[in-house]
């Protein structure tokens, strides 16, 4: 992993600077979170200014529609939006951290050619219908069926926490499709479109009262034998594959994010008299440590994937990881400096905070996580 910056590389973070100087202040305000149909206008349209711009899919191969950019200069771009308060992928993160790079690494020609354009053009939005009800961590227990029938699969079931299902076009989809195969075969992943008959979408309430999830429910949706990516019982080896992109580098741009609220916090405990509490100095002087690790590692899967054809490693549970925690005791912190005024419901802090909480469940729990590295990293047995 080089650390240093080539000429290019400074040549490409000005350009970017420049550009977003003159982009930002030409968007519109941002919507409630409680508007979906506005949310999902507003993070599309920064979309179609980035792929104008031809930002879009900076590190995506080439042949996939991206523009094949270097890790480093993948990283720039994520360091200087988010320092220039850029918006962040919002709706349309499953599309284009997870869901696009898996048919850009499983897909056949003609599924890249249908899928990847429109995410990249903000055109539509994907969601992840893996998790469900009676399954919980153990995502290989699913239980919704496909049922081959000529040239579609009749599905049936239903699906929990589904990422922005209400404002979809897409799904990401785990089905069971040999019921006998032991649990971790037999399993197929479809792309679902969301207007099909038969899909119905019920939002869920958060904590922080926004509707961030859905449940879903499937009864005899068909979805053409086209729409599966991989083959039929091979799914739980292309989940691997989604997932890997879903740990290891979906939240880059946060921890450049946390960095940043590090620093706010750092102000202003200088400003309300708190940074003379050196019990405070030191833990935020730990968590800057903390945050300049998980930098520091996030490059380091970033490169890692470059060099495996761009899907992540296992190291990116250990980044998962650390980070969920991470940010945990970031938001605790805030509220320790800032006081009890900052917990109305009303505060952005205070819907981070919330938000904070999740982290050590999405996108698999801590307890997965420790048992991904213990036993595929570190090479322990498999706990009984």
């Amino acid at each position: 992993m080089d650390l240093a910056y080539s000429e290019e590389e400074q040549d490409f973070r000005a350009r970017l600077r420049e550009w977003l100087a003159k982009a930002l202040p030409e968007l519109p305000a941002k919507p409630s979170p409680d508007d979906w149909p506005g949310r999902r206008a507003y993070d599309l349209g920064w979309q179609r200014r980035l792929y104008d711009a031809g930002y879009a899919g900076l590190h995506w191969p080439v042949d996939a529609g991206g523009r094949g950019a270097t890790p480093t200069q993948h990283l720039i771009f994520l360091e200087e939006t988010e320092r220039a308060g850029a918006p962040y992928v919002g709706a349309n993160f499953v599309g284009l951290l997870h869901a696009g790079p898996t048919i850009a690494a499983e897909g056949t020609p003609e599924q890249r050619a249908r899928w990847l354009p429109p995410v990249l053009r903000g055109d539509e939005v994907w969601c992840q219908g893996f998790s469900e009800p009676g399954a919980g961590s153990d995502l290989a227990s699913l239980r919704t069926r496909a049922v081959r029938d000529g040239d579609a699969y009749v599905v049936t079931g239903s699906k929990i926490w589904t990422s922005h299902a209400e404002a979809a076009d897409w799904c990401e989809l785990l089905v069971r499709t040999d019921p006998a195969a032991p649990k971790h075969r037999g399993i197929t992943w479809l792309a679902m479109p969301m207007d099909a008959p038969g899909v119905t979408v019920r939002p869920l309430r958060t904590l922080a009262g926004s509707a961030e999830f859905a449940e879903v429910f499937l009864d005899e949706v068909r979805v053409p034998v086209t729409n599966r990516v991989g083959a039929e019982d091979d799914g739980w080896r292309v989940t691997m594959v989604t997932l890997s992109f879903e740990r290891g580098t979906a939240f880059v741009g946060e921890v450049v994010a946390c960095r940043r609220t590090l620093g706010a916090l750092a102000r202003a405990a200088k400003e309300n008299g708190r940074w003379d509490d050196p019990v405070l100095r030191r833990r935020l002087g730990r968590l800057y440590g903390e945050f300049g690790a998980l930098w520091r590692l996030t490059q380091w899967n970033v490169s890692e994937s470059q060099g495996s054809g761009g899907v992540p490693g296992t190291g990116g549970s250990v980044f998962k990881l650390a980070y969920s925690h991470a940010r945990q005791e970031l938001y605790e912190a805030a509220a320790e400096v800032l006081g009890a005024e900052s917990l109305s419901l009303e505060e952005e802090w205070t819907a981070e905070r919330l938000s904070s909480l999740s982290y050590t469940i999405a996108a698999g729990t801590s307890q997965i996580q420790h048992n991904i590295v213990a036993e595929r990293i570190l090479g322990l047995p498999k706990g009984r």
